[in-house]
């Protein structure tokens, strides 16, 4: 089984997968604010490509404590996903999308993602649902187009000898 370390988020090494934003602390983002205290409204500060749909869904994904293992990954062509940890730090997963729907394995990345913070993943990037990091339970907000799971989403399982762990 291949062994990877995960990484912290930043920027550059992000960016072929999507955007991010710390929500908790929205005066860190370059993004316009609207209003004083005691009501301050940051606009816009990132996006969501829902494709052809104009209905974004909501959900929780809820995530106990598992093996560090990459076991299966799924990808959306036509819309991206949002995913905002909200009680604790996550791992995830991503690869670079694909034309042909096989694996990258060899260019798959795990990010350390600290509650709080909003992942958009762009269409075509691999992920799954990921791992709760240093606690038992993590709640994640989810936003997809309506349905999309059913859709547009393809999820393939990876063989033993191809799974690959995330070292701590």
């Amino acid at each position: 089984m291949k062994k990877i370390k995960f990484k912290e988020l930043d920027i550059k090494s992000f960016a072929i997968y999507g955007s991010f934003t710390n929500m908790l602390d929205p005066g860190s983002v370059q993004t316009e604010k609207i209003g004083d205290k005691p009501i301050e409204f940051y606009r816009d500060m990132i996006r969501l490509n829902l494709g052809q749909n104009n209905i974004a869904s909501f959900s929780v994904c809820h995530v106990t404590k598992r093996p560090l293992v990459i076991n299966v990954t799924e990808y959306h062509s036509y819309c991206g996903e949002l995913m905002l940890p909200l009680d604790g730090d996550i791992l995830m997963h991503v690869g670079p999308a694909t034309a042909n729907g096989v694996i990258p394995l060899d260019r798959i990345e795990v990010f350390h993602v600290p509650k709080g913070t909003l992942v958009v993943m762009n269409p075509g990037v691999w992920h799954h649902a990921p791992f709760a990091y240093r606690c038992d339970i993590v709640n994640i907000l989810v936003a997809i187009p309506e349905r999309i799971y059913a859709n547009d989403c393809k999820v393939f399982e990876i063989t033993e000898e191809e799974q690959i762990e995330i070292e701590d």
